[in-house]
């Protein structure tokens, strides 16, 4: 019975260490600032949602746009909450939230690369998914970027990792 009862608390201990282990990995590298609160939105209850699921990772200009013969990288669809800002103000300086929503959509029309800001403190780099039209200027996704500055919103696209850097191209915004 002693034995048994060992047994049960080891196992017990075991679940205890993987769930603190778990929660460890999910915790990201944490928001700079975190007191700077977004101008629309939670986490729990984003302001609006940007982007479309795609169904395929890869749109066909993508594929098309790969050369000699190789594909296009491993991607997977997936939706991402985040605070939209400005990804190069905020790795050099921090700046996010409403302080800095004005400066963020100078930064975007001045051209600036746009960022998702998880809740983890994960940060993605968004883009245009289709590459022939967004290498034309057939797209419109960075006035999405600029009107909804400081939000947060949920983003729908195709998400790509490599080397540590993470991207998120964002379906959907083709000028019509």
């Amino acid at each position: 019975m002693k034995n048994l009862k060992l047994a049960g608390i080891a196992i017990l201990a075991g679940g205890m260490l993987l769930t603190v282990a778990n929660a460890q990995k999910k915790k990201g590298p944490g928001i700079l600032h975190p007191d700077w609160a977004p101008a629309g939105g939670t986490y729990a209850a984003p302001m609006g949602k940007l982007g479309e699921k795609p169904a395929e990772p890869w749109s066909a200009t993508t594929q098309g746009a790969a050369i000699q013969g190789r594909k296009a990288n491993t991607a997977k669809p997936a939706t991402i909450t985040g605070e939209i800002l400005d990804f190069s103000c905020y790795l050099q300086i921090g700046k996010h939230g409403d302080k800095h929503r004005s400066c963020a959509q100078k930064c975007f029309t001045a051209g600036q690369p746009v960022g998702l800001l998880a809740d983890d403190g994960t940060m993605y780099m968004l883009m245009e998914e289709e590459h022939d039209p967004r290498r034309d200027g057939l797209t419109d996704f960075r006035k999405a970027a600029i009107e909804h500055a400081s939000h947060i919103m949920e983003v729908s696209g195709t998400l790509s990792e490599h080397g540590g850097y993470k991207a998120l191209y964002v379906t959907g915004y083709l000028k019509k």
